[in-house]
């Protein structure tokens, strides 16, 4: 039962992900002005940090009992979304605010990249609990 309900927690999460990244960011674009877009993304990105941070964590402890690994690659997603949420995305805030373009595109693409990771990792996690 318990493994279970970590497979179906780490599926939220790993889907939730996927979705965030690759659908409802990229739709806001399309679907919106520029920078109603972006004003949109910067207050809704809290909150999907927020669900990474909880959904990683609750994975992880329902893991750990069948599977060390997976319940630390979970973990460390919680832990790094952590300082994602409350480090990096004040700084690309700062630097779109600032209009310092450069240093944007240079943290964006390592928030990008961390996000990759862990969508990644949750894959991998998946895989191998089937």
């Amino acid at each position: 039962m318990i493994l279970s309900l970590a497979v179906l927690t780490t599926s939220l999460l790993f889907g939730g992900m996927t979705l965030y990244s690759f659908g409802f960011a990229a739709f806001l674009f399309t679907a919106l002005p520029a920078e109603t877009a972006g004003i949109t993304l910067r207050r809704a990105f809290p909150l999907f940090y927020l669900f990474v941070i909880v959904t990683a964590a609750l994975a992880s402890a329902l893991l750990w009992r069948h599977n060390l690994l997976a319940a630390f690659l979970m973990a460390m997603i919680a832990v790094t979304t952590v300082a994602t949420r409350q480090l990096l995305m004040p700084a690309i805030n700062l630097a779109t605010d600032r209009g310092q373009r450069s240093k944007f595109k240079t943290l964006h693409a390592l928030s990008v990249v961390i996000t990759l990771a862990h969508i990644a990792a949750a894959g991998y996690v998946l895989v191998s609990l089937v």
